[in-house]
């Protein structure tokens, strides 16, 4: 029997989450209770509740299935040209709420579930992130996926199912350290293997040249079993596919290399190939040459190679009668996007199919490869661009070491034709990279043989035309593009925050869930009183559930009237975690100097994973939770400045975190950040930024107004002139007296009393190679921070009375004048809303 339900309720049953349906209701019981008892075959006696997750799991694949299959017979009748997306991640997150939104589930789900006597929240929490990647080129290669189901695009991803994800963090005794991600240890009951469409892809051997063409023979062959992930679109009955491959041994694999009595040692030994997609590299911006890596990348490629052309042949554009010609019409059918250079072994690939397989000319094979393919890059740090030892290529894919030497050699002398006598620009051109270990530059390779290129911001792309691939750019300046990043709102709004997207869509309808663009007609809203109430009272929820999270999870009591100041992504001396660090220390010496002075409540959150090689970023890491040990225990401070390190930063806790958050650090040096787009996340709930005119910030600040982020410090043409200059972090030091005071409290211990000289490679490095110039924008930081306060002090409605109130309150009582959020007062906080002045108007952007 159904309860009666609540004006909030009322009202979600016509809102974007799905219409309830007492019809749909009784059956998603009914799927739920078949697929206890059916497919997990247990009773209500004897269910866990993970055997209740899986039951609202399959319930909600079910409504899957019949679109995902008229889809794909929807795309063969029609024969779209498709959009292969080609990355080795895919940073998925959780499926089942995604999914219920994307059908216009959610609201018929969270009744079924609460009428079976569930909590549908606890449920959520049971699944598995698939965390199938380290950062942003994850995250976005996922945003894309969903975003190309909602546009009705005929998309697929490809890429490797890990066995092992990203690796678990955990904080102990303040230093990270990591755990093996099993995240299959349960079962995944998104993913249908495919053993039908197992693909064999070859490894070492050699090339043996005859009249009839090159052959690779003498390889070894791993088996790759793909894996069919459902893709729904916002809305529409589209349902797309990622694909991703897991190695697998052939039947023969070393038996046929054994005596009869090494049977069990030839068993064992199948592990060496399946090894290929047990582990994700934890590595972000940073290139780690490893043979299991390039295995990994070849691996890939080639079985998704191998699929695109199977399908390709089976179109009705694909006849098998003539090859000769049968490709022509390839790149009008097929276009590949590599996800950076990870995938670029793609091109050799494709070369070696066209000439050696589908015996093609060279120039025309190479015509064809070249309309196919494009290419995303991601960063402009030189330690994370690909460059392979020629010496591991030949060994592993001799057949590819000489395509590639061999489109060199052509590109080469079209670069001599053109520019005669310039051995300079030959060299800075090349694909191979002499001196030394002699490697392959893999971004020259997506370069030469990709239509184009693209960065991930107006500002990245910019600095990929002028200066990472200037002389490309000068040869070809048509084939160089920008692509700013997106996100997807459905994941990043509807699901993170029903609160506002329910707000957002009474207001301007539910379009914009579509199309953001439209999220421009809230500029009519900003004076209207009460939905900025309401926006507040959104914000104010969220932070007290967020508040609520933290003092579970953490044990810090949190108050949730403070402005929430949070710095999430993958630590990197770049993104300036340190910078952030540093400005803690010197709020934390200012309340201790003085703490009657007035003090606008901060709860500082620093989260993200280091990647576990990079002592630099584990340092910063420490010295983080070293810090927060003093100031969340130093009654002096109280409730005004808390610090909480987020451990195990995932999708799954972005979802929490951004809803809550105030203000958003994106402070990374002007030029080094590609987009950045968690951004872009948090502006959309509501929060403003801090930041550097770098990566999208640049085009938010655009898009939004200047006036309406907090911009500081340097700009790209001040870090070049700076470098031209000379950097010298010494003159900082010894003109800020708060700099000086914070880096000498690390630099004697003063947060690790018992270690004294725990942290000198972070100051030395700081003084001696700061890449990053992080002394050079603190005084700006600094001052900025300062604006932000006095922004968030007006903003919030308290008056000076309120926030005395809560300053000068004992540490140890709670803060006087709680329930006032970012925009105003909050619920609860009606009989004060009278005497504090109300706020100004938001400002002006969504």
């Amino acid at each position: 029997m159904s309860r009666p339900l609540s004006d909030q309720e009322r009202r979600k049953q016509i809102s974007i989450r799905g219409i309830v349906g007492a019809e749909s209701v009784a059956e998603l019981k009914r799927g739920f209770n078949r697929h206890l008892h059916f497919t997990l075959v247990k009773d209500r006696n004897v269910a866990t509740p993970r055997d209740y997750y899986f039951a609202l799991a399959h319930t909600v694949r079910d409504h899957l299935v019949g679109r995902w299959i008229r889809t794909q017979q929807y795309y063969y009748e029609k024969d779209p040209k498709r959009i292969y997306y080609l990355s080795l991640e895919f940073y998925m997150g959780r499926t089942l709420q995604n999914t219920m939104i994307n059908l216009g589930l959610q609201n018929a789900c969270d009744e079924a579930i609460y009428q079976l006597g569930l909590d549908m929240e606890e449920l959520e929490e049971i699944e598995e992130d698939a965390g199938l990647g380290n950062g942003g080129l994850g995250r976005l290669a996922a945003c894309f996926l969903d975003s190309m189901a909602t546009l009705g695009l005929a998309a697929y991803g490809y890429g490797i199912r890990y066995e092992y994800g990203i690796f678990n963090q955990k904080i102990r005794d303040g230093w990270q350290v990591e755990e093996a991600d099993d995240w299959l240890r349960h079962g995944n009951p998104w993913e249908k293997a495919r053993p039908e469409y197992m693909l064999p892809v070859h490894f070492y051997g050699r090339v043996e040249h005859a009249a009839t063409g090159a052959k690779w023979v003498d390889t070894q062959v791993v088996l790759a079993l793909p894996y069919d992930t459902p893709v729904p679109g916002y809305l529409n009955n589209t349902v797309n596919t990622m694909r991703l491959w897991s190695a697998r041994a052939p039947n023969d694999f070393n038996l046929r290399d054994f005596n009869v009595g090494d049977y069990i040692q030839a068993v064992l030994d199948r592990n060496l190939a399946e090894n290929i997609s047990r582990v994700l590299y934890p590595n972000d911006n940073f290139f780690e040459g490893k043979e299991l890596r390039l295995k990994q990348e070849y691996f890939v490629v080639a079985a998704t190679l191998q699929d695109i052309i199977r399908r390709f042949k089976a179109s009705k554009f694909g006849s098998t009668d003539s090859v000769g010609i049968v490709f022509d019409s390839f790149p009008d059918q097929v276009a590949i996007q590599l996800n950076d250079t990870h995938p670029a072994m793609a091109i050799p690939e494709l070369m070696r199919i066209f000439v050696d397989i589908e015996k093609l000319p060279w120039n025309k094979a190479w015509d064809i490869t070249k309309r196919t393919f494009a290419y995303t890059n991601h960063t402009v740090l030189p330690e994370a661009l690909e460059r392979w030892p020629v010496d591991l290529v030949e060994k592993l894919l001799p057949r590819h070491l000489q395509i590639i030497y061999e489109i060199n050699q052509r590109h080469l002398d079209h670069i001599a034709f053109l520019f005669p006598n310039d051995v300079d620009r030959l060299q800075r051109m090349s694909l191979i990279e002499e001196g030394g270990t002699k490697r392959i530059n893999m971004a020259h390779l997506c370069i030469v043989g990709s239509h184009a290129v693209n960065g991930v911001a107006k500002i990245h792309s910019e600095i990929v035309k002028t200066q990472v691939f200037e002389d490309f750019a000068a040869l070809e300046p048509e084939k160089f593009q920008n692509k700013t990043n997106g996100i997807t709102p459905r994941r990043w709004l509807l699901l993170c925050n029903p609160g506002l997207a329910e707000l957002i869509a009474e207001k301007i309808g539910e379009d914009y869930v579509r199309d953001l663009s439209q999220l421009t007609k809230l500029h009519g809203c900003v004076d209207d009183d009460l939905f900025i109430r309401e926006v507040a009272k959104v914000k104010q929820e969220n932070k007290v559930k967020f508040a609520l999270y933290l003092e579970k999870e953490y044990k810090v009591k949190i108050n949730p009237s403070s402005m929430f100041d949070v710095h999430v992504k993958r630590i990197h001396e770049y993104k300036r975690q340190l910078m952030n660090c540093l400005h803690i220390i010197t709020m934390y010496n200012r309340i201790r100097k003085d703490p009657a002075k007035l003090f606008v409540p901060r709860t500082v959150i620093i989260g993200g994973k280091a990647a576990p090689g990079y002592h630099m970023a584990k340092m910063i890491i420490k010295l983080i939770n070293a810090v927060a040990q003093v100031v969340n225990n130093d009654p002096i401070v109280g409730s005004k400045l808390k610090v909480i390190f987020l451990e195990n930063y995932r999708v799954s806790l972005a979802e929490k975190v951004i809803p809550a958050t105030d203000l958003s650090e994106q402070i990374s040096t002007a030029g080094t950040e590609a987009s950045g787009t968690g951004n872009m996340k948090f502006m959309l709930n509501g929060a403003l930024t801090i930041g550097t005119m770098d990566g999208a910030n640049v085009e938010m600040a655009e898009e939004a107004g200047e006036e309406n982020l907090f911009i500081f410090g340097m700009r790209v043409e001040d870090v070049t002139e700076l470098d031209r200059e000379g950097y010298n972090a010494q003159k900082y030091y010894d003109q800020l007296p708060e700099l000086k005071e914070a880096v000498d409290q690390i630099k004697s211990g003063f947060f690790s009393p018992e270690e004294p000289e725990l942290f000198s490679d972070v100051v030395n490095m700081l003084f001696h190679h700061d890449r990053f110039k992080v002394f050079a924008d603190y005084e700006a930081y600094v001052r900025c921070q300062e604006k932000v306060s006095e922004l968030y002090l007006v903003s919030a409605g308290l008056g000076t009375r309120a926030v005395y109130l809560c300053v000068l309150s004992p540490p140890s009582a709670p803060c006087a004048a709680p329930g006032y959020g970012f925009y105003g007062p909050v619920p609860g906080a009606a009989a004060r809303s009278q005497q504090y002045p109300h706020p100004p108007s938001i400002p002006k952007h969504p």
